[in-house]
């Protein structure tokens, strides 16, 4: 390429010099290391997406089981694993133990549970397998924890150093990788065996853990082939399992709450309905997640009478829970004072509540029986009226319309005196019955009397069978998918009975349903 002319102008000399020459192309050497940048900065962008969408579904799981399947099939994703295998064995025993499979069904997770917990990875874990020392000389740990065979046990990932700092942990990480099972002399037959029947053919497993909890649970991911995860996999499923357990200690946490919440209500409520004579009774109780303040209860009463009493304090949580044992316990003793006279036990139970919780509101249905005439008499503040079930009618208590306990500055409103005939079952439940069918009112308390209404003769007749069908009946259908045996004859029944679901929007609510046949 020729150098421009200057041009040449006279009585001037030209002052400035013409441009050098273009400067010649890159070297294939600097081009080389220019694409090796862009191609771990693309690697590190891709690896951070992808960490974020996993991260983001993880974040999204309502449940603790929800939870540990996503980690699954995150740490899958990651490994590049086809199946797996995550046990909670929390060190605490509040807290509740689970084993999930990811492609495993039920038989295949007890086939994994008869190997030797002395050679399954996942359960040497669990069993407090020992950190890997720091190495005196400076050798980072995985590089110094191989142990005699295939079968390795190391450090995380290569930046277990970052993950450790993170975490506050010790930079030992446990995890346990068997490349190929089949050759693995070191293992224990059973091992070999039930990895050949289940067909896989080797294992990459790692703890579950936070700083808070060194211990929660551990994971196994299985391949179909020969095979184990590499360094990028394994340092970009330690950040995962970082965000992941924080997530898992959560819900173990809630769970926690949740079953201490429930031995209290549970302890505030009556567990066994006691026996009085010419009446057969069944309850079933259903709660919520929150932790509701509804409650139920059957006081046997001088001279034979019976007192029944149905009630909820609005709100969730332990101090409506604590409100409504103090409620509840009143109410047998204003009963016991006064209770054939249902209106002053619940004037008394109002002012109770006005004095000692001036900011809850409640509903209470309290109702005075004389078994052997079958003759009740019953006031209501704010409840639902009771159902009379019986073999020539279905029909809804008319009650007086009254606030619930609470709103008003001085509560009262008139008795109502009822009749049964013999056979015949009264019922009385909750608002939370109404609210979980996902109906309207008016449509909820046509559900409830057609639930009723339809049941057979025999259902009518036994009070643990009625009240199973009407919540079978009346709720929807993901509400009373059964994780437990019906509750005995004449005991609470007990939240395992139903699944704790509910329509949306309804699954804070408790439910009652107690049936009283005379």
């Amino acid at each position: 390429m020729s150098a421009p002319q200057r041009s040449k102008v006279a009585g001037f000399k030209p002052v400035i010099s013409p441009p050098p020459q273009t400067a010649p192309p890159s070297s294939d050497a600097s081009s080389e290391q220019l694409a090796a940048v862009h191609d771990r900065l693309a690697s590190w962008v891709t690896d951070l997406t992808t960490l974020q969408e996993l991260a983001e579904r993880l974040s999204g799981t309502a449940t603790l089981d929800d939870a540990l399947r996503e980690t699954l099939r995150a740490g899958a994703t990651l490994v590049g694993a086809q199946r797996g295998l995550v046990a909670l064995e929390p060190v605490d025993s509040e807290s509740p133990e689970r084993t999930i499979g990811l492609g495993l069904g039920r038989a295949d997770i007890g086939e994994l549970e008869t190997v030797p917990r002395s050679s399954s990875s996942y359960a040497r874990i669990l069993d407090g397998l020992p950190s890997v020392p720091e190495p005196a000389d400076g050798v980072r740990a995985r590089d110094a924890a191989t142990v005699s065979g295939t079968g390795t046990l190391a450090g995380t990932a290569a930046d277990d150093s970052d993950l450790a700092a993170g975490r506050g942990e010790q930079r030992g990480y446990p995890e346990i990788t068997h490349p190929d099972i089949a050759t693995d002399d070191t293992l224990d037959p059973r091992h070999r065996e039930v990895a050949a029947r289940l067909g896989y053919a080797a294992s990459y497993a790692t703890r579950i853990a936070t700083a808070d909890a060194p211990r929660i649970g551990a994971a196994v991911w299985l391949y179909d082939e020969p095979a184990e995860p590499t360094a990028r996999q394994r340092h970009l499923l330690g950040l995962y399992l970082r965000c992941a357990s924080e997530q898992i200690a959560r819900h173990l946490e809630l769970a926690r709450t949740r079953a201490d919440l429930s031995a209290l209500r549970e302890g505030l409520l009556p567990s066994r309905l006691q026996r009085v004579p010419g009446v057969t009774m069944a309850v079933r109780h259903l709660t919520g997640p929150g932790g509701g303040g509804d409650w139920y209860d059957a006081l046997p009463l001088p001279e034979g009478a019976l007192g029944l009493s149905v009630g909820g304090v609005t709100g969730s949580g332990p101090g409506t829970v604590a409100a409504m044992g103090r409620l509840r316990a009143s109410l047998r003793a204003y009963a016991v004072m006064e209770g054939e006279d249902p209106v002053a036990v619940l004037s008394d139970l109002e002012l109770l509540l006005r004095l000692t919780e001036p900011a809850r509101s409640a509903t209470a249905l309290f109702a005075y029986a004389e078994p052997s005439v079958r003759r009740i008499l019953l006031a209501g503040a704010g409840h639902c009226p009771p159902l009379i079930v019986g073999e020539h009618r279905t029909e809804y208590v008319e009650t007086t319309l009254s606030a619930p306990l609470g709103m008003l500055a001085c509560w009262e409103a008139p008795s109502v005196e009822l009749s049964l005939y013999e056979g015949e079952t009264l019922l009385l439940y909750s608002d939370g019955l109404l609210h979980r069918t996902g109906e309207e009112m008016d449509r909820a308390f046509a559900r409830l009397h057609s639930a009723a209404g339809c049941a057979p003769p025999a259902v009518r007749a036994d009070p643990e069978a009625l009240v199973d069908h009407v919540l079978r009946t009346a709720l929807p259908s993901g509400d009373t998918a059964g994780t437990g045996p019906t509750p005995a004859p004449g005991t609470a029944g007990a939240p395992g009975a139903y699944g704790q679901a509910a329509h949306p929007g309804s699954a804070a609510e408790d439910v009652v349903l107690l049936a009283a046949r005379f």
